[in-house]
């Protein structure tokens, strides 16, 4: 049973920081769960307002349903009672639905949606796929718009009104007209997070749109820092915030953007520089060369110690 009803999950959320854990791999690629649930129960220490296991940072993607169940299983095992613990939901309408299932079953508190396997489909389309999700499940249910499906604020505000327990929104786009729209829209309705990649570069500016809190890839292997960084957007304490940005995460995501996909592989290549590797990124994700893990290891380097561990 879940320790959180789909309300309270949102309100949760909304307090602080969010985390996206990696997974570990070994160097076969195989799940290692031991070490996952060392680096969770690390994790769980710091603070954060809520764990989304096996998401986008945790290579959903490249997982089969049943590692999906295991990972999620092994979070809930190694989190505080009072972090609640978020469970993917993807790929066509059945295999969502049954992956909603499975994290309720597991004790998960809420369901990230993520966008449909491969095909585009309209508005009709998508939102029918949501509205199976959420009947599905008596966890709160956000959205991930994104890629093949970014909902319309049309939409959202239909699902908001026949799904109880849709609860939030996370924005993968970043146009900030869809993101006016929508909160103008529906206000407090939903909880609204920020899901682009590296969003702190985004943060301060969508904190003005309602979007409370973000996802953080970087609590990872520098928790102290993002948590600093949060407060600092959180009290609107711009100097900071840019200070932050010109000296470790503009030049973080000159790196990420070096190649496609090092969105998640830059996260796995921090927790090796800081001493707690979660082993390689699974195909077709690639890792970082030595030179560039260098510069991570350099730039990781040059923070305040209570930035690093």
């Amino acid at each position: 049973m879940p320790g959180f009803s789909a309300p309270e999950v949102a309100q949760r959320l909304a307090s602080g920081l969010l985390s996206f854990p990696v997974t570990h791999f070994r160097d076969d690629l195989s799940f290692d769960e031991p070490a996952y649930r060392e680096n969770i129960g690390w994790l769980g220490g710091f603070g954060a307002a809520g764990l989304f296991a096996a998401g986008g940072t945790g290579e959903f993607f490249s997982l089969t349903p049943d590692e999906v169940s295991a990972v999620v299983t092994a979070a809930v095992r190694e989190t505080p009672a009072d972090l609640p613990v978020i469970a993917p939901a993807g790929y066509g309408t059945a295999t969502a639905v049954e992956l909603a299932r499975a994290a309720e079953r597991a004790g998960a508190d809420g369901v990230l949606l993520l966008p449909p396997y491969l095909t585009e489909a309209p508005q009709e389309g998508v939102a029918a796929h949501v509205r199976a999700v959420c009947a599905a499940t008596d966890l709160g249910v956000i959205l991930y718009s994104r890629a093949n499906a970014v909902f319309e604020d049309t939409t959202v505000a239909r699902l908001a009104d026949e799904c109880p327990n849709l609860v939030g929104f996370k924005d993968g786009v970043g146009d900030i007209e869809k993101m006016t729209r929508l909160y103008t829209r529906l206000g407090d309705r939903l909880l609204y997070i920020g899901g682009l990649p590296t969003a702190e570069t985004f943060a301060l500016p969508y904190l003005e749109l309602g979007v409370s809190t973000y996802s953080s890839a970087m609590f990872n292997f520098v928790p102290e820092f993002a948590l600093r960084f949060h407060t600092a957007v959180r009290e609107r304490d711009r100097a900071a915030v840019y200070r932050y940005l010109d000296e470790f995460v503009l030049p973080y995501c000159d790196i990420r953007n070096r190649r496609a996909g090092y969105a998640v592989s830059i996260v796995k290549a921090g927790m090796k520089v800081v001493g707690r590797p979660a082993g390689p990124v699974r195909g077709p994700l690639v890792d970082l060369d030595d030179a560039e893990l260098a510069m991570l290891a350099d730039l990781v380097a040059a923070l305040p110690e209570g930035g690093r561990r």
